[in-house]
C-alpha cells in the first residue's frame, strides 16, 4: 500500500516537472518571439498612431497580440523610455480612443529578451461588436477586423450585422 502511494506521488512529480517544463518552453518561444506577424500578432517597432485600430481589428476577430519594441521580422529590439509610462499611455488610449467600453478585454505586460524590455499587449476578442474608434464613429473608417497580417475596414453591411447581433444577444440576457 505505501509502495502504490510512493509511485503515485513520483507519478505525480514527473508530470508536474513536464507541465513546468513545457510552461517554459512556452514562455521562451514569447521571449524568443520565434512567430511571425500572422492574424493572432501584430508586432510594432514603436508605439505609433496606428495601436487603437490594430486592437480594434482583433475584438472585432477572435482577439490578439500586439507587441511593441518588436521590428517586422520579430525581431525583439527593445523600447526606451520609461516602460510604465508607455504601458500607462497604452492603456488610456484603448480606454478613451475604443467603443464600447474595452476594459477588462486587454492587458498589457513587461516582457524582456536579451535585456531588451517590450510590452505584449494582451487583446481578447470583444463580446459587444462591433468595436469602433471613438472619434470615427461607427463606419467603415472606425471599424476594422484583423484578417490575417493585416487590419481590413469593415463594410456598413458587416457593420450592421455585427450591430444586430449584439442587440439581440443583449435582449435574450434581459428576457
Amino acid at each position: 500500500f505505501i509502495i502504490m502511494h510512493l509511485l503515485l506521488l513520483y507519478y505525480l512529480f514527473i508530470i508536474a516537472l513536464r507541465l513546468k517544463k513545457e510552461y517554459n518552453e512556452i514562455r521562451k518561444v514569447g521571449c524568443d518571439m520565434s512567430f511571425i506577424e500572422d492574424s493572432r500578432n501584430e508586432f510594432k517597432l514603436v508605439l505609433n498612431d496606428k495601436l487603437e485600430k490594430e486592437i480594434v481589428g482583433f475584438l472585432n476577430a477572435n482577439g490578439g497580440n500586439v507587441y511593441i519594441g518588436v521590428d517586422d521580422a520579430g525581431n525583439v529590439v527593445g523600447l526606451d523610455g520609461n516602460i510604465d509610462e508607455i504601458q500607462l499611455q497604452i492603456k488610456d488610449r484603448i480606454k478613451n480612443n475604443i467603443l464600447p467600453a474595452t476594459l477588462g478585454l486587454f492587458d498589457i505586460e513587461v516582457m524582456e529578451d536579451d535585456d531588451k524590455k517590450y510590452l505584449h499587449v494582451i487583446v481578447a476578442s470583444g463580446n459587444e461588436k462591433p468595436y469602433y474608434l471613438r472619434k470615427k464613429g461607427m463606419t467603415p473608417d472606425g471599424c476594422f477586423i484583423r484578417i490575417g497580417s493585416s487590419c481590413e475596414q469593415l463594410t456598413e453591411s458587416k457593420i450592421e450585422e455585427l450591430y444586430a447581433k449584439r442587440t439581440r444577444n443583449s435582449l435574450k440576457n434581459i428576457v
